[in-house]
């Protein structure tokens, strides 16, 4: 009997967006932390605190069911393309979301870069991305390595209103292109796991490759665009009001 990944088999192009994970134990997680988000956000003092924070969480819960419960989840299974996306969402999406719903505290932007580059280049180690293929704890491990610091990451410069907090996002775009253009560029497949799979969409593993790095490349910068030029306006406006 073959053994899949946490996310089970690989859906097919005619029956995917049916895939859907429903894993009991995540699905009672996910209930646990929407009843602890709202009631943190009720405990607000502020009303405009509270609509804003619920507001942010709802985007968080939303961008947690894309990653982990939809047939998002089972198309990493097939499509490397689809991991890129994944990865993307809890990065640009799910932990700014947090960030704004529930900051961290007492966490330095630097050290959150340093480990969220870390998770990432790690993902994307192919020994490393087989034994998360394998081993369900090991993919747990790798994602909770990407979502933490990326959660601390974003509750350090989305709090900030200096330019020192606004330039950490040149790195973290900078690296995300480079990765999409080492993926993008690559004259082989480096992740053979999805050899099987990635036909069944019309997609040869290295073109599915490719897909996966222009989705880092270009579309992957947007959500961090946007966050910088939120960030810059709030910065200009603030230098204004002086």
């Amino acid at each position: 009997m073959e053994a899949y990944p946490y996310c089970g088999p690989p859906p097919v192009p005619s029956d995917w967006f049916s895939a859907w994970n429903l894993d009991p134990y995540l699905i009672a997680g996910l209930v646990v932390v929407s009843l602890s988000g709202a009631l943190w956000v009720r405990r607000q003092q502020r009303l405009e605190d509270q609509a804003g924070r619920g507001r942010a969480f709802a985007v968080a819960l939303a961008a947690a069911v894309l990653a982990f419960l939809s047939p998002l989840c089972a198309m990493t299974v097939a499509l490397f393309a689809a991991r890129s996306l994944h990865h993307l969402v809890i990065i640009g999406l799910l932990a700014p979301a947090l960030a704004l719903a529930v900051p961290l505290r007492r966490v330095r932007v630097a050290p959150c870069f340093l480990a969220l580059s870390a998770a990432v280049w790690l993902w994307h180690v192919p020994q490393v991305y087989s034994a998360a293929w394998d081993h369900a704890q090991i993919y747990w491990a790798l994602q909770a390595a990407l979502l933490l610091p990326a959660w601390g990451f974003w509750s350090t410069v989305l709090h900030r209103s200096d330019l020192a907090h606004v330039v950490w996002l040149i790195p973290l775009v900078g690296q995300m292109g480079l990765l999409g253009a080492l993926l993008t560029f690559a004259p082989h497949p480096f992740y053979l796991e999805h050899l099987a799979h990635t036909e069944r969409f019309g997609l040869s593993a290295l073109q599915d490759q490719q897909l996966a790095g222009l989705i880092m490349w270009v579309p992957g910068m947007v959500p961090i665009a946007v966050l910088g030029g939120i960030m810059g306006w709030r910065l200009l406006r603030t230098e204004l009001r002086q």
